[in-house]
């Protein structure tokens, strides 16, 4: 699916026609916040990945540097003559250079361990570096945080390309090799494999292992809204120096600015603050913006504030004025609605009777979290 306007919003494609062919293996949240794992701090759990290597094959330690990331710790795998982007420690996943092709790909080796030069597109690794950075992030943020084994929840690992096609700026989730794609964007030259691009893909393969959202109509706003909201969560998650946490997609790629926002949905000139009526006749991506604008209010609340030295100003539809709950809770409420009571069929009403659903069984019927839930989704016009 492509983003049906301008060049920029016609970037990051997102293959949701095959989902059905995935295993539905449904995660069960934590059923009380007593169970909760501290949000936001498992993210350094990366830079725990392997133990070094003896004198044969094994799981190893890397350091890479990427273009959007920096200089960041690998999981890898020693064949006893060479290093791959392999890492045993995370269901194997693997990443590939694609070499420009859109078909197939070579699993990249290293001699010493150190990937990616500079860190600039000039060195294809540095691409790698980034996917298979932002892949094991991502793996940790739904274990660590949400108790799911990986992507299906079966712990199998995903198999990352980059490179994909020649000046492809497009990024998607294909569930038929479980594998995602990611090119390269012909102005920047910068690979889409960012930290929250790349959470919002592997994020696409668990709507597909669980709610199964449709491509279309509101599943399909609800199926892209999910895959931002985690992707979200997930690039707070890793809480790294060079791609800071903010509630931009796709900002660090495009030389015009980011793909969506998720304060102010309508300051892309595409996507709806909020819900009304017509809402399930736009493509996906406008349809999103509503879920998008409820769970920054839901975590963050109404109005101007600054986070990570970004400046947000949130309205509301109906004016009021809201306190969040924080993104911890607010993540915990939308992955237990989206993996325990959301169906392929979903609309905006459903969902919020989802999510109330979720924060009661999470923090109780009478809560302030329960409260804000429903505060929030009213603020969307989603009553």
């Amino acid at each position: 699916m492509t983003h049906p306007t301008s060049s920029r919003r016609t970037r990051l494609a997102v293959l949701l026609g095959t989902a059905a062919v995935l295993t539905a293996t449904a995660v069960t949240a934590p059923a009380t916040a007593a169970a909760e794992t501290p949000y936001g701090t498992a993210g350094t759990a990366v830079t725990g990945v392997g133990t070094g290597i003896g004198p044969g094959p094994g799981t190893a330690a890397g350091t890479g540097h990427g273009q959007h990331a920096g200089t960041v710790p690998l999981g890898t795998y020693f064949t006893g003559s060479a290093y791959q982007l392999r890492d045993p420690g995370r269901g194997n996943q693997r990443t590939l250079d694609a070499m420009n092709q859109t078909g197939g790909g070579t699993l990249f080796t290293d001699p010493d361990n150190d990937w990616g030069g500079t860190g600039t597109p000039a060195n294809r690794q540095s691409a790698g570096v980034d996917a298979h950075y932002a892949t094991a992030v991502t793996w940790d943020f739904y274990k660590g945080v949400l108790g799911r084994n990986g992507i299906r929840g079966d712990g199998t690992g995903v198999t990352s390309r980059v490179h994909y096609g020649s000046n492809n700026p497009n990024a998607f989730f294909d569930p038929s090799c479980f594998c995602a794609n990611y090119g390269d964007d012909p102005v920047t030259g910068k690979t889409l494999a960012t930290l929250d691009i790349v959470g919002h893909e592997l994020t696409h393969g668990v709507i597909a292992s669980t709610a199964g959202l449709g491509s279309a109509g509101e599943p399909g706003g609800l199926g892209e809204g999910s895959a931002d909201i985690l992707g979200t969560a997930i690039e707070f998650f890793a809480d790294n120096a060079t791609d800071v946490g903010d509630y931009f997609i796709g900002e660090r790629v495009f030389a015009d600015g980011p793909l969506r926002r998720m304060d102010h949905p309508s300051l892309d000139g595409h996507s709806r603050d909020y819900w009304s009526r017509d809402i399930g006749t736009l493509d996906a991506y406008a349809a999103s913006g509503p879920a998008r604008h409820f769970f920054y209010l839901l975590a963050e609340g109404s109005g101007p504030k600054e986070i990570n030295k970004i400046a947000y100003d949130s309205p509301t539809y109906d004016g009021s004025k809201l306190l969040g709950i924080g993104r911890d809770k607010a993540v915990r409420i939308w992955y237990r609605a989206l993996s325990t009571y959301m169906t392929s069929t979903t609309n905006y009403a459903r969902a919020r009777t989802a999510t109330l659903m979720a924060a009661a069984d999470l923090y109780g019927p009478a809560s302030v979290e329960y409260g804000r839930v429903a505060a929030a989704w009213t603020a969307v016009n989603v009553r």
